[in-house]
């Protein structure tokens, strides 16, 4: 018998990616076979492309007239890759028209400043990928085991360089790091005229980043300001902290292993908040972002895809044994961190001057959907004034929408658009309302166990009615929810986070971290039916209101008193207001 430690058995995914000629599989063959889903190994490799292969769940149990299953509905996500959330006027309208004439009539912002397209049917994948690529766009890598969408601050202040070297970085960071396949010209755009191409002519590129099985899991990237961490930098596998000094950005700090994902069967998965690796100037940024990847890549567990993400090979090495690694990856040493913390958030909405005579104008859309529905005409609004206008527009990680460079005596005519259109001006929302996000969940998720974007909404209004009860409308208090324990929209970092636990739509609530993402949540209530959320935090707003300290936030004060602290008082409070 042997003595020596057998390899771990790799997982089936890697299996896929090493035998699929650089990420092309038979999709091309699929997408032409008449069938509406594409196979399985087939599905893993679209992700690369930019997109899901999903079905209708609210469809699932419909009947045929003779009481047969109809079976699944399928349709695909799209998601386009938006570097840093910037936007020409042209590329916003180009996916208010493809939602309409390919998808489900809706937009959605995500919250990593990207654009979703939901319900497109197979027999319209190709097309409506070729319409984003004629608005200069593409969802390569906007999904899949590389970098993703590379996050960036949005606020497009024009009086100093600061804000711009952001949104540079995020482009250069993105090109960097972007996959050399030519699998995605081949297959979705070479052929722009409806000419078949054949997918067996195959000449393999250098992946001279992710080699030939590409990343053993997906891999996000984000850069922030101190005083501005709208981009949640801990929770990125890679981040960029910017370093200010005499008002230029001197440098970045890159902090690593950051990831919201868990499995709760899996006790050997867990959130965690990323940590600093060193300092780096800005000429060094993306060579040494690029060694990060590539320690990733030969380093990362790729038989076990739950504990795949650089999270956990750093929980396994050790910040110090890491940096010594990339350090070897990019053949010198690295400086230390400097020592400058993340200490604010802006969530961007409302009219802000940019510093060069303009303004740019925040307008929050409800988890990012971007639709009409009623008296709120959001699409129809948003494609009058960009019309009008024609002026930029960035994507924040709230999933709000921003307009810029719009001048001062143009003001009063989109806030008239605004009004018209039932899209309500900042002063008319709370706090709460305006630092709320959600994903997508029912029904096109294939992972969600509860509801989420159409169920917060809701609970956010009782939110509000048991805020005001105690005079703290006016607080930021800040609430993610995910319909599943993936963490699409960052749930173990906010003031609340409630996350979809099991059927009959009961969540896991944390409490305990804040708005600008410095620290992780605590468990507070494990199974909790969404009915009972607003019931729950009900006595714990009432012992914020008395106990607090000046200027304390909400997720502050409950990681200060803690979860005993917190259900002493909520028995109380509740036996003396029992009545």
């Amino acid at each position: 018998m042997s003595t020596e430690a057998e390899e771990p058995k790799l997982s089936k995914v890697e299996g896929i990616k090493e035998a699929s000629r650089q990420l092309r599989g038979s999709l091309g063959e699929e997408l032409v076979d008449g069938n509406t889903f594409f196979s399985d190994d087939n599905t893993q490799l679209m992700k690369f492309h930019g997109f899901y292969q999903q079905d209708d769940r609210d469809l699932r149990h419909e009947k045929n007239p003779d009481g047969t299953p109809k079976g699944k509905h399928f349709m695909v996500m799209i998601r386009t890759r938006v570097p840093g959330g910037r936007l020409t006027a042209d590329q916003f309208l180009g996916h208010l028209d493809m939602c309409e004439k390919f998808a489900n009539g809706t937009l959605r912002v995500t919250t990593r400043q990207a654009f979703q397209l939901h319900g497109v049917l197979k027999a319209n994948l190709k097309s409506t990928l070729q319409e984003i690529h004629k608005v200069h766009l593409t969802t390569l890598a906007a999904c899949g085991d590389v970098n993703r969408n590379v996050m960036a601050c949005p606020a497009p202040v024009r009086n100093n360089p600061i804000h711009d070297e952001l949104q540079a970085m995020a482009l250069r960071m993105a090109e960097h790091l972007k996959p050399r396949t030519t699998a995605y010209y081949d297959l979705w755009i070479k052929d722009e005229n409806g000419v078949e191409q054949d997918s067996s002519e195959f000449q393999p590129v250098e992946e001279p980043i992710y080699g030939n099985t590409y990343l053993p899991r997906k891999f996000k990237m984000g850069i922030a300001l101190p005083e501005d961490n709208c981009i949640d930098i801990h929770t990125q596998d890679l981040g960029l902290l910017a370093i200010v000094e005499g008002g230029k950005i001197v440098g970045y700090n890159v902090l690593v292993g950051g990831g919201m994902g868990v499995t709760p069967s899996a006790k050997k998965t867990f959130p965690q908040l990323a940590k600093p690796l060193c300092f780096v100037t800005p000429e060094q940024a993306c060579d040494v972002a690029a060694a990060v990847v590539m320690v990733q890549r030969d380093f990362g567990n790729r038989s076990d895809r739950k504990i795949a993400r650089l999270k956990y090979l750093i929980a396994s090495w050790g910040v110090e044994k890491f940096k010594e690694k990339v350090e070897e990856y990019y053949k010198a040493k690295l400086p230390a961190p400097k020592p400058v913390e993340v200490t604010g958030v802006d969530d961007h909405i409302g009219w802000h001057p940019q510093g060069d005579g303009k303004w740019f104008l925040g307008i929050n859309i409800e988890n990012g959907r971007i639709k009409d529905e009623g008296d709120l005409r959001i699409k129809t609004g948003l494609r009058a004034i960009l019309s009008k206008y024609k002026m930029e527009s960035r994507l924040t990680p709230l999933q709000a929408v921003i307009l810029c460079d719009i001048a001062e005596g143009d003001k009063a005519d989109i806030n008239r658009m605004l009004r018209e259109h039932g899209i309500k001006a900042a002063e008319e929302l709370t706090l709460l309302r305006r630092y709320s996000i959600a994903c997508p969940a029912w029904p096109t998720c294939g992972l969600a166990v509860t509801e989420s974007e159409r169920a917060l909404p809701g609970v956010i209004d009782e939110m509000e009615t048991a805020l005001a009860k105690f005079g703290l409308l006016g607080e930021r208090v800040s609430v993610h929810m995910t319909g599943c324990p993936n963490g699409c929209a960052r749930p173990y970092t906010p003031d609340i986070g409630l996350v979809g636990k099991a059927a009959g739509e009961r969540y896991t609530m944390f409490l305990g971290g804040n708005a600008w993402g410095t620290r992780l949540a605590f468990n507070y209530r494990d199974v909790l039916p969404k009915e009972e959320i607003v019931k729950t935090l009900t006595p714990l707003f009432a012992y914020y209101k008395t106990s607090r300290t000046s200027g304390e936030s909400f997720g502050d004060f409950c990681f200060r008193t803690g979860k005993e602290d917190l259900d002493r008082y909520a028995d109380d409070w509740t036996k003396q207001n029992a009545s």
